[in-house]
C-alpha cells in the first residue's frame, strides 16, 4: 500500500492498494484526485487493488462520509454481489459421471439455463416473493403520486442472472471439493433508483451552487434532506432485493445440481459446509476512526474482522472465500475482484471466440451462454491476474478457500 498526498491539490490523502502509482492508470488517478477533492470526504480515499476506472468514483473505491451521500459512488447496479456455498461433493463427479446430455458439468449446464433467465430475460409469470410482498415500499420517498420503480416488472426480475459480468459457476476447491458461486445484482430495479436519484442530486446541485464540478459526476445528496434519506430508503432496498435474487438463484441451482447428483452420480448425502451472501456495491453506515460514516464501497468488499467474504476471479481462473483482517486504513475493506484490465470492446477485439473456447476446452471448462459473440468481454485474459490481486491486499483478508472453474452460465 502506498499514499498519494499533495496538500497543495488535495483535501485528503488517497491510499492505495498496489505497489506503485504506475500500476494506476491516469483517468482513474484523476478520479480518485476528484474524490480526495470532495468537501465532505471523511479521513482519506482507499483504492482496493482491483481498481479501474468507472463512472465518477473508480471501481474498487472506498469513500466516507458524515455529511453526504453520493449515488455515483454506490453505482448503477445497487447491492451487485456474490453468492456462495461450498459442498462435501467430489467435484470430480461432474467429469467423470455421464448423462444422456453429455458428462454431468454439461447436462447442469444445460438445467441451470432453463432454470435462471439470462441476459435481458425476465420470468414470463411473476415469481413467489415473501419479500417483495412484505417489504413496506409504500413508506419510502415518493415523488407525484407514484412509487419510483416498477414493482410488478421486480416480480418478473427476481430470479435472473442478467448480463455483463454476472455469472453462474459450478467450482472446484485445492481439496477436490465443489462449490456454487452466484455474481448479480438489484437488475434494472436498482438501475432505475440509481438513475433517478443521481439526476436529482445533481438538480439540487445546481440549485445550491454546489461546490463540487459537475464534471467529477459526483452529485451528492446532503444527509439532513430528504433527498438523502429517500435515497437511502431505495437503496436499502434495492440491496435487499440484490441479495433475496442471489438467494433465489442459489436455490433453484443448488436444486438442479443436487437432483443431478444424486440421480447420475448416486450421491445421497449432500452437505452444505459454508454459505455466504454478500454485496460489493452499496454505501451503510458504520463507525470508523471514531465516527459514524456512510462507507461508500463501489466495486470493493466489506472485509471486518473475521467476516466472511467472495473475491471472484474471471471468467476460466480462480475465485476465492476469504476472511476479513478489519484493517481500519481500507475501512474495512477489500477488493471485489480481479480488475479489469482493458474494456469490453477491447477485450473482443484482442481475443477471438475461437481462442476462448480453445483456451476453456484445454481447460475442462463447461461454458453455457446463449449469445457467444461477446463471450471475450468477461475472458479472464481482460482482468488483473486474481492472485497478484491478492498479493496486494494481505493485509485486507486471509484466503480460506482457492476455487477454479469448473463450469460457467453467463448472460
Amino acid at each position: 500500500m502506498f499514499i498519494i498526498f499533495n496538500q497543495q491539490e488535495q483535501l485528503v490523502p488517497i491510499y492505495v492498494w498496489l505497489p506503485s502509482e504506475e500500476h494506476l492508470d491516469e483517468t482513474c488517478l484523476g478520479q480518485a484526485l476528484n474524490l480526495s477533492n470532495l468537501p465532505f470526504a471523511f479521513k482519506h480515499i482507499a483504492l482496493m487493488p482491483d481498481t479501474h476506472t468507472g463512472y465518477g468514483m473508480p471501481i474498487g473505491g472506498v469513500m466516507a462520509s458524515s455529511e453526504a451521500i453520493i449515488p455515483n459512488a454506490v453505482g448503477v447496479d445497487i447491492g451487485c454481489g456474490m453468492g456462495f456455498i461450498h459442498t462435501n461433493v467430489p467435484a470430480s463427479l461432474l467429469r467423470e459421471v455421464n448423462t444422456p446430455n453429455g458428462n454431468l458439468a454439461q447436462y447442469l449446464v444445460g438445467q441451470i439455463m432453463r432454470d435462471v433467465p439470462q441476459g435481458f430475460d425476465h420470468h414470463r409469470q411473476r415469481q413467489q416473493s415473501t419479500f417483495l410482498d412484505q417489504y413496506p415500499v409504500d413508506k419510502l420517498y415518493r415523488y407525484g403520486n407514484k412509487n419510483l420503480p416498477e414493482l410488478d416488472e421486480a416480480y418478473r426480475q427476481i430470479g435472473t442472472l442478467g448480463g455483463g459480468n454476472h455469472f453462474i459457476e459450478l467450482q472446484e476447491d485445492e481439496a477436490g471439493m465443489l462449490g456454487i458461486m452466484v455474481h448479480t445484482g438489484s437488475r434494472n430495479l436498482g438501475f432505475k433508483v440509481a438513475n433517478y436519484f443521481n439526476r436529482l442530486a445533481k438538480e439540487r446541485n445546481k440549485q445550491m451552487g454546489s461546490p463540487v464540478p459537475p464534471q467529477y459526476d459526483l452529485a451528492y445528496l446532503p444527509l439532513d434532506t430528504e433527498e438523502a434519506q429517500g435515497y437511502i430508503g431505495w437503496m436499502n432496498f434495492a440491496l435487499e432485493f440484490a441479495r433475496q435474487n442471489r438467494q433465489m438463484i442459489m436455490e433453484r441451482v443448488r436444486r438442479s445440481v443436487f437432483a443431478g447428483l444424486q440421480r447420475f452420480a448416486g450421491v445421497k448425502h449432500i452437505e452444505v459446509l459454508m454459505e455466504v451472501n454478500a454485496h460489493h456495491n452499496y454505501a451503510a453506515l458504520e463507525e470508523h476512526f471514531g465516527k459514524q460514516v456512510w462507507v461508500h464501497r463501489k466495486g470493493a468488499i466489506r472485509a471486518a474482522k473475521g467476516e466472511l467474504a467472495i473475491i471472484p476471479g474471471a471468467m476460466g481462473s480462480y475465485s476465492y472465500i476469504v476472511e476479513g483482517l478489519g484493517n481500519p486504513d481500507s475501512f474495512h475493506s477489500a477488493s471485489h475482484g480481479a480488475g479489469r484490465v482493458m474494456g469490453r470492446k477491447e477485450a473482443v477485439r484482442q481475443f477471438s471466440l475461437d481462442e476462448v473456447l480453445a483456451d476453456f476446452k484445454e481447460k475442462d471448462i463447461v461454458l453455457g451462454k446463449r449469445r457467444r459473440g461477446d463471450t471475450a468481454e468477461e475472458y479472464y485474459k481482460a482482468y488483473k491476474d486474481i492472485d497478484e490481486v491478492m498479493e496486494d491486499q494481505m493485509d485486507l483478508v486471509k484466503p480460506v478457500l482457492k476455487l477454479l472453474t469448473v463450469a460457467v452460465v453467463k448472460g
